[in-house]
C-alpha cells in the first residue's frame, strides 16, 4: 500500500498536457501548456488531490516538465509523483531504466520519485530487475507495473521480493466499457495483496464523461476521435443510464463513472485540463453508490458490446 504519505481515493492524470510525439496534441486533439494548466494544479491542490501521474513518454519529457513546474512550487512532502519507465524508447546506456528516471527526476527537481512504473511488460524478466538499484538508493519510493497481466504480476513480484522489494501499485486500463483486470483477477489479487491499483481511462478519454454523443463528438483527427466516435450511438444508452442516476446525487455522468470506480476499490487516475474536472472528481469521491446503482450501471455497460482495448494494450484475459 501506499504508506509514506497521505494519499487521495483519486490520482490526476497528465498524458494530456503539453504536445510532440504521443502528446496531448496528438493523442487528445489538445494544445496545453503551463499558463492554462496552473490554475489546474492549483485547484487540486487546494482540493487536496495531490497524487500527480505522468509518464516520460507523454509529449517525450513536455508532461514531465509542465508538471514538474508546479510541484516544484509546493513542499515536495505535499506531492505525491508517480511517473514511468517506457521499455520502447529505452536508451543503450549500462542502465536504461536509471538513465530515464534521472531524465525525469530532473524535470521534477526533486531527488525521488514516490511511485515509479515499468510502463508495460514488453520483456518483464529483463526490465523488472532494473527496479531494484533506484528503490535501494532511495531514488525511488515505491513501484509499480503498468498494463501487466496477472502472470506478469506475479513474475515482477517475484524478481523484485527476492530482493525485499514489493509491487506496491498495478495500473491498468479499467472503466465500466472495459473490465478485463477484473475478469482476469487482477483486482482480486491487487486486494489480497495490499496493492493499490490504479485505474486509468476511467472516463475512456472523455467518451464517458457525458459531454460527447452523436451530435456532439470528440475532437476530429484526434486519436481519441477515430477510436470513439464510431462506439457513440452505444455509449449513449448507458450515459444516459448514468445521468438519471447521477440525478439522485446531483452529479454529473463523469462523476458517476468515478464514484463507480472508487466504489470497485480502485483508484481512478482523472485526466485533468480544466478546474471544472478537478471540482468534479473531488466531488465523485464522496458520492456512495448503491447496490441496484452499481448493478443498473454494469448492466447498461454490458448490453454495449464495445470494445475500448488500447492499440498498445494485451488482452487481459
Amino acid at each position: 500500500m501506499m504508506e509514506s504519505k497521505k494519499t487521495t481515493q483519486i490520482a490526476l492524470g497528465t498524458w494530456s498536457w503539453g504536445v510532440g510525439m504521443v502528446g496531448g496534441d496528438q493523442v487528445f486533439g489538445s494544445s496545453l501548456g503551463t499558463e492554462e494548466l496552473e490554475p489546474v494544479f492549483d485547484a487540486a491542490m487546494k482540493n487536496g488531490l495531490n497524487l500527480w501521474d505522468s509518464a516520460m513518454v507523454y509529449g517525450m519529457g513536455a508532461s514531465e516538465e509542465i508538471l514538474g513546474t508546479f510541484t516544484k512550487k509546493y513542499a515536495r512532502e505535499d506531492v505525491i509523483i508517480s511517473t514511468k519507465f517506457t521499455p520502447q524508447i529505452a536508451g543503450n546506456e549500462a542502465d536504461p531504466v536509471a538513465a530515464m528516471c534521472e531524465g525525469s527526476l530532473n524535470r521534477f527537481g526533486t531527488d525521488y520519485i514516490d511511485i515509479y512504473w515499468i510502463h508495460n511488460p514488453e520483456n518483464v524478466e529483463k526490465w523488472t530487475p532494473y527496479l531494484i538499484p533506484l528503490v535501494k538508493s532511495g531514488k525511488v519510493k515505491k513501484v509499480g507495473v503498468s498494463n501487466h497481466n496477472l502472470a506478469q504480476i506475479k513474475r515482477a513480484e517475484e524478481i523484485l521480493s527476492r530482493e525485499g522489494i514489493h509491487i506496491s501499485a498495478v495500473q491498468n486500463h479499467y472503466s465500466l466499457l472495459y473490465r478485463s483486470s477484473e475478469d482476469a483477477g487482477i483486482l482480486d489479487y491487487c486486494k489480497e495483496n495490499g496493492i493499490t491499483f490504479f485505474a486509468y481511462m476511467i472516463l475512456e478519454q472523455g467518451a464517458l464523461s457525458g459531454k460527447y454523443n452523436t451530435t456532439n463528438p470528440l475532437p476530429e483527427g484526434s486519436q481519441r476521435g477515430e477510436t470513439y466516435n464510431p462506439m457513440l450511438p452505444k455509449i449513449e444508452k448507458l450515459t444516459a443510464v448514468m445521468a438519471e442516476i447521477g440525478k439522485k446525487y446531483d452529479a454529473t455522468v463523469s462523476q458517476i463513472a468515478i464514484s463507480w470506480a472508487v466504489a470497485k476499490g480502485t483508484t481512478p487516475i482523472i485526466g485533468v485540463t480544466k478546474v471544472y474536472q478537478v471540482e468534479d472528481a473531488a466531488k465523485a469521491a464522496a458520492i456512495v453508490l448503491t447496490a441496484e446503482d452499481m448493478a443498473a450501471i454494469e448492466a447498461a455497460a454490458a448490453v454495449t458490446g464495445v470494445d475500448t482495448r488500447g492499440s498498445w494494450e494485451n488482452p487481459m484475459v
